[in-house]
């Protein structure tokens, strides 16, 4: 079962408005830098539920989705 979780994330807002996310910080205080946002484009979660932006990132080898969905993230999780 996939679950959606709300994340805290540190996000650098360039002057034309691009939202770049930084680091995602887990619900247990773990902190995962994100080495580089792949893609980002408008789209629903079909897992989890929930439509926003979607950001495409890669966090060491791993590749995940990060929502902006509204004014909160949120990650998609197993379990």
């Amino acid at each position: 079962m996939v679950r959606k979780v709300y994340v805290d994330v540190l996000a650098a807002w360039s002057r034309d408005g691009r939202i770049t996310p930084r680091v995602v910080k887990w619900e247990d205080g773990r902190r995962f830098p994100i080495d580089r946002v792949l893609d980002v484009r408008p789209a629903v979660s079909l897992k989890a539920g929930g439509a926003g932006t979607r950001y495409t990132v890669r966090i060491g080898q791993t590749q995940s989705f990060l929502f902006l969905e509204q004014d909160r993230w949120f990650v998609e999780a197993h379990g």
